[in-house]
């Protein structure tokens, strides 16, 4: 069984000021997504499926499909691609949407839109975040270990030390989970940034503490999850009812981990997983230049091959 691979490419990046999902950040111009592909391949993925938007689709496609074109799976066949889009009125029927809303359903909501195309287990990142070849390598053998699984998902966590920008505090959620590695809770913190005393302080947005020590090898999300087929069912039912109270909303989400916590009450287990990678990525504009570094480092390093394609 070749698992799928999930990138959610919809979001426009307003902190970074661009479609950064097609910015070359590579020697050769290849962007972040490229080298998750490329890790995905070699991880035993055998399918990619990119949720967009409408408005950018036919010139994203156009120039996935001709530099992927003799993308190989593990076993020698061509890698499979699909496209799908997340719009604001891709809701359930009977449910009508704030005319003025602007802002997109949320995270949650692109991977429903995915359900008619995916059939086995799958795989989920962000398209505008490097998440390393071990990362994938640790979803991909968990998503065949589970082919036949229902009602189990999974998070690959990462340190959060390892997941620290340069150019700012960064927002990420603190996996907590029990003695067999299931999550009970993700606790979100915002401007979370390493200080001059070498320690990690962020702020607590559930409880509202300010300027909480944080532990730089605790476990966080960096939206890389493993799903099975059966969670489209659960997610559009919880979606309804996410509608149900906020269909008139202009600004709430429907978030991933919203749709996993309410699963989990239901019975579900989500197993936590760990990754050794270091994650990088565009989260501001001043990123830029130091991914740029970190990807020459690692094509001179052998890791990559350039052209990676």
């Amino acid at each position: 069984m070749k698992p799928t691979l999930l990138v959610l490419a919809a979001g426009m990046g307003s902190r970074y000021g661009g479609l950064k999902q097609m910015d070359g950040l590579g020697p050769n111009a290849e962007t972040i997504i490229d080298y998750s592909i490329y890790d995905a391949v070699h991880a035993g993925f055998g399918k990619v499926v990119y949720v967009v938007r409408e408005y950018f689709k036919e010139q994203f496609e156009e120039v996935a499909r001709k530099k992927y074109a003799h993308a190989k799976c593990a076993d020698g066949k061509p890698l499979e691609f699909v496209f799908v889009t997340q719009e604001l009125d891709k809701i359930p029927a009977g449910f009508q949407m704030n005319p003025e809303r602007q802002k997109p359903w949320g995270t949650a909501h692109a991977v429903l839109m995915a359900k008619d195309v995916i059939h086995e287990p799958f795989g989920i990142i962000n398209g505008d975040d490097f998440y390393g070849r071990e990362s994938f390598k640790v979803l991909a053998d968990w998503l065949r270990a589970h082919e036949h699984s229902e009602g189990v998902s999974a998070i690959v966590g990462f340190r959060l030390g390892n997941t620290l920008s340069e150019s700012g505090g960064v927002s990420r959620g603190i996996c907590h989970y029990d003695a067999s590695r299931s999550l009970t809770k993700i606790e979100e913190h915002l401007n979370i940034a390493k200080e001059g005393d070498g320690k990690v302080y962020g702020d607590n947005s559930v409880t509202g503490e300010k300027h909480v020590t944080l532990d730089e090898n605790a476990l966080c999300s960096m939206n890389m999850w493993g799903l099975t087929p059966d969670y489209f069912t659960k997610s559009n039912e919880i979606f309804k009812t996410f509608l149900s109270e906020n269909s008139k909303e202009l600004k709430k989400e429907f978030y991933i981990p919203y749709a996993i916590d309410v699963m989990l009450k239901g019975g579900d287990r989500c197993e936590v997983l760990e990754t050794p990678s270091r994650w990088f990525g565009v989260t501001y504009k001043e990123d830029r230049p130091a991914v740029v570094s970190k990807f020459a480092e690692l094509v001179e390093k052998g890791v990559y091959p350039s052209p990676l394609w």
